[in-house]
């Protein structure tokens, strides 16, 4: 079993063990955690993404030690268990997230590497700006059908659609690369904002015809690197349980062998966001989730 001190503050809840890890407790070093983030108080159009965590660890559960296509074991390289839920503030955004960020850093000060499993997408701006007072400005990569850095949702600045410009305006992050955006806008001014923003942003076209060029871009980034999944990056015949679905992305096979491409100088944390298991069918968004994740864990696994 493993010791993860940080892990015994009540900004956490532990959850049952029928994920594929076992839970966090005491023991060994642990390298990496799955951390989940059950909130979606600032989703947009559907909920249910607050469920993501359960949802993700009961996809987990066919996961198997041995990763044939990266020649790892990442689990057992990382030494991986369950931390359990943050403990979020169902109504109150803003004080959810204060104990995001706090829960997170609390992690990444032992050193670990946190796999997050949300939750919607204004998750991210906390835990960057957990890894901002352990780094100062990191690299953020990004998968979405959407761009996220609208200003404001009905008057609004804190939702799942606003959470990368919150993060360009303080200063937590270096120009961020986003992959896969193919949604419909609310406006053209919404192109004239990426340029504004300094966004380096690859659409759905980008990936599928010219997918060297993104994870070259990609794998150039020197220093430490964030990644964020929103799974409708995935198209929903494939991913179909998420808020806001968009029709022609990526195949699970396509996000999964994108995964395997990366290699970073520096990976200090991972998410995905927006499972929502009350649209799933038969489990296989949280199952796409749950793998993505593992592929996650088989990358950093051959950078340590």
């Amino acid at each position: 079993m493993r010791q993860i001190d940080a892990l015994k503050s009540p900004r956490f809840t532990q959850v049952s063990t029928y994920g594929r890890l076992p839970l966090c407790s005491q023991g060994e070093e642990v390298k990496a955690v799955f951390l989940g983030i059950p909130f979606d108080d600032a989703t947009t159009y559907r909920p249910g993404a607050r469920f993501g965590p359960m949802g993700i660890r009961q996809g987990s559960r066919l996961l198997r030690p041995y990763n044939q296509f990266l020649d790892v074991y990442p689990f057992d390289m990382l030494n991986a268990c369950d931390a359990g839920d943050v403990n979020v503030v169902p109504g109150y955004i803003e004080d959810t997230m204060k104990v995001i960020e706090d829960s997170v850093y609390s992690v990444i000060s032992k050193g670990i590497v946190p796999f997050i499993g949300g939750g919607d997408h204004s998750i991210t701006l906390p835990i960057l700006r957990a890894m901002y007072r352990k780094y100062g400005k990191v690299n953020i990569v990004h998968f979405d059908s959407h761009y996220d850095f609208w200003n404001l949702y009905w008057g609004k600045k804190y939702t799942h659609g606003t959470w990368l410009r919150r993060a360009i305006e303080e200063g937590l992050i270096n120009v961020p690369i986003q992959a896969g955006i193919r949604a419909s806008t609310f406006s053209k001014d919404d192109l004239e904002d990426k340029k504004k923003l300094g966004v380096k942003s690859f659409t759905i076209r980008d990936l599928k015809y010219n997918l060297n060029t993104v994870i070259n871009e990609i794998n150039s980034l020197k220093g430490p690197t964030y990644v964020s999944i929103d799974i409708d990056v995935v198209d929903p015949a494939f991913a179909p349980g998420t808020g806001t679905p968009e029709v022609g992305g990526l195949t699970s096979f396509e996000i999964i062998e994108i995964i395997r491409k990366l290699k970073f100088d520096k990976l200090i944390g991972f998410d995905v966001v927006e499972v929502s298991p009350p649209y799933d069918v038969s489990e296989i968004t949280s199952m796409l989730a749950a793998n993505i994740i593992y592929e996650g864990m088989s990358v950093l696994s051959l950078a340590i």
